[in-house]
């Protein structure tokens, strides 16, 4: 599967190659900063075949908290495009909503983070929910 894919205002553009290593969608309370209030639709793709290919995105850290990911925006119009965290080496976690073709998306094998889940989320049904990140 190729996926290419960019940020809101065209700046940075993105491609990867491979199969999904999972997918799922995230309840987190951080999820729900950047999306606006919903969960957070991704997939996990190789690292080893991502790349920008055009523009580059800035990365943000927080500090205040244990495990903390790198969340990586589009430095013009703030679009988060992926997560890279150390618990994933080998992996990019691409938001789905910056797919150029959302529809390469598979729907989430699992709901994570439902410990967070507000009230007006929705799971499909039958997709196995966590409270945390399984294992």
């Amino acid at each position: 599967m190729e996926v290419t894919g960019r940020c809101y205002c065209g700046a940075v553009h993105y491609k990867v190659e491979g199969e999904p290593t999972f997918t799922a969608q995230c309840h987190c309370r951080e999820c729900q900063y950047l999306t606006g209030g919903a969960p957070n639709m991704f997939m996990v793709m190789p690292a080893s075949t991502f790349a920008y290919t055009q523009g580059e995105a800035k990365g943000f850290t927080r500090t205040d908290i244990e495990n903390a990911v790198t969340r990586e925006f589009c430095p013009e119009c703030g679009t988060h495009l992926l997560t890279r965290a150390k618990a994933l080496p080998d992996g990019v976690v691409l938001k789905v909503g910056t797919m150029d073709d959302p529809g390469q998306y598979p729907g989430p094998q699992m709901a994570i983070y439902c410990m967070d889940k507000q009230s007006f989320h929705e799971v499909p049904e039958g997709v196995p929910e966590f409270d945390r990140f399984p294992g």
